[in-house]
This record gives structure tokens, sequence and C-alpha cells, in this order.
């Protein structure tokens, strides 16, 4: 598909937020959205990289709309407290960018206990999104898009060790992780449909992109062999990440984009290229387990959606 960001409809009038604003795909998508109108939330952990991140958007976007707020997806707390900051200063949220992410990294544990992948790819965006969801409800045409990957493809929800802690391995983790968010934003569609409501969720994928993500896991083992490794892939079969925010936009702002549906790259095996649709595995579409992974979700973070379940057929 011939679609880059100078297709971008007008966002003006449109409030946005993006989590992980700061570097990679969430700052290139932050970026794009201001330059077409949007007021953009920096949902950031590091605040600091956050406001620098602000300066440079500005510099190319003088009159570009920010707001930096701290969120760090790996404490309940801080996703609780940025929600109300929000509902306090807005009264209706258009797009909530789920974008955020760790990658294959040495076992780490999030504030609330939670293996930090699934914590904070997963679990995070689950309790965040509830938390704002009558705000995006209560927008004319509300929109979330959760980020995916095709690591999701080598996924599978393991609900008797959810968390890793008898066999934990950072890759099947990680794909865990991508697989959550595929059969989250699915779910979500399925009651959001049932709700009647405007508002849809949408699933996208940037393919193999160049970001700080493939850095932090061998920066935490100390590994340097590993690092080098990562970078010489970037190198060969990466595309950037202005290029990999592309079908993340896509998702967020395009007028024929359908609840329910995933945008990925058009390329070989989908790891670059221009946004179109695409497919996720069937492992994504099981109702079943979309269905344990919401209860337990809603369990683990204490966060209830306010959204009748589908009747599953």
């Amino acid at each position: 598909m011939n679609w880059d960001a100078d297709r971008i409809p007008d966002q003006s009038g449109r409030t946005a937020v993006v989590t992980g604003a700061n570097s990679g795909l969430g700052f290139e998508t932050s970026r794009e959205l201001a330059a077409a109108g949007a007021h953009v939330v920096l949902a950031c952990r590091d605040t600091e990289r956050g406001r620098e991140a602000a300066t440079e958007i500005r510099e190319e976007t003088t009159d570009a709309s920010l707001e930096l707020l701290e969120l760090d997806l790996a404490d309940l707390a801080s996703i609780r407290s940025f929600a109300e900051t929000f509902g306090r200063r807005h009264d209706t949220l258009d797009l909530l960018v789920n974008n955020a992410g760790v990658m294959a990294i040495p076992r780490r544990e999030t504030d609330d206990g939670f293996e930090m992948q699934f914590g904070v790819n997963h679990l995070g965006h689950f309790a965040l999104t509830g938390l704002v969801l009558d705000s995006v409800r209560a927008a004319d045409a509300g929109r979330v898009v959760t980020v995916s990957s095709g690591a999701h493809q080598r996924g599978k929800v393991n609900f008797g060790d959810l968390h890793g802690e008898t066999d934990y391995d950072e890759w099947r983790a990680y794909a865990q992780s991508k697989l959550a968010n595929l059969l989250f934003a699915y779910e979500l569609q399925r009651r959001l449909r049932a709700a009647d409501a405007a508002a849809i969720s949408v699933a996208a994928h940037p393919g193999w992109a160049a970001t700080e993500l493939q850095k932090r896991g061998p920066q935490m083992r100390g590994s340097r062999l590993r690092a080098i490794m990562m970078r010489a892939a970037n190198r060969l079969l990466a595309q950037t990440a202005e290029e990999g925010a592309l079908p993340i936009l896509y998702a967020a702002t395009a007028p024929d984009v359908v609840g329910g549906a995933y945008y990925g790259p058009d390329g070989l095996a989908e790891m670059r290229g221009g946004p179109t649709r695409v497919e996720s595995t069937e492992r994504s579409h099981d109702l079943d387990a979309a269905r344990r992974l919401w209860e337990y979700s809603e369990k683990a973070t204490d966060v209830s959606y306010s959204l009748p379940p589908p009747k599953y057929v």
C-alpha cells in the first residue's frame, strides 16, 4: 500500500495518548500526530527524556500541542495516577496508542510482582485502557491501538505459568506478551461491539524496526556480543523507526480502518514495507483464551471494564 505520513488526515481538535512516547516508535508516532494537529499526551516513564522528546518535536513543528505525563507501566499505582490526572484535565480521549514495551530481557518483576514483559506489555496496557476507557467512549470516534509484533506467531499463553516463575525463557515470554496484546485487542473490540459503542479497538505491528527496544536485553545481560549481533541485524534487516511507525499511524488515523483488524508492513514476511491489513495466528483468535486472559487480567490489575461480555459462539 502506497501510504505515508503525509496522508494522515487532519487531527486538529483530537487528543491522543501515546505510551513510550520519548523514543523509537512512540516518538515517531507522537511526532507525526502532532504535525497533523493532534494534542498529544506523551506518556513516559522517564520524564526527563520525555521533555527532550517534546523539545525535539517542537523544533520541527513549532506550534505542536504537547503534554507530558509520567507513566510507568510496571507500576499499577503510577498507571492509576496517570489516569486520574488525565481525567481531571480532559473530558475525552480520541486516540490511545498502547505502544510502550520491553523485549527479551532477563527475568525481572514489576512493582506489583508480575513478570516484566507480561506485566508491562500486556497487563500495564490492559489496566491503562480500562482506566481511561470512559474518556475514549466519550469521544465521537475513539480508537484504541495496541501494538503487537510478528513475534506473536511463536507465542502461547501459558496459563499455568504466566509469569515464568518455574520456567522462564526471555524470547518465549516476549512472544507470549505480544500474543496477549492481540487477544486483548480483539476481545476489547468484541466487548465494545456488544456495548454498541462507537469506539473501536485495533492492533498494529511495525515489522522489524530499528529502535531502542532491541538494545535493552543485551544491556541488562551485559553481553557485548549480543549487542553487536543485534546492531548488525538491525543494519541488515530493519527499517527505520519512522517507517516502522507507519502501520501504527495508519491504524490510528486512516478512515477505512475497521475495529478488530490488524495492520502491519506489506513486505516479505511483514518485516518491512508500507502499512496494510494483515492476518494474525489462529491462537490470537482463540475465544476461550481471550476470555480467560481478560478475566485473569481484571483480577490481577483490579481494573474492571464497564463493558458487557460478548456472546462467544
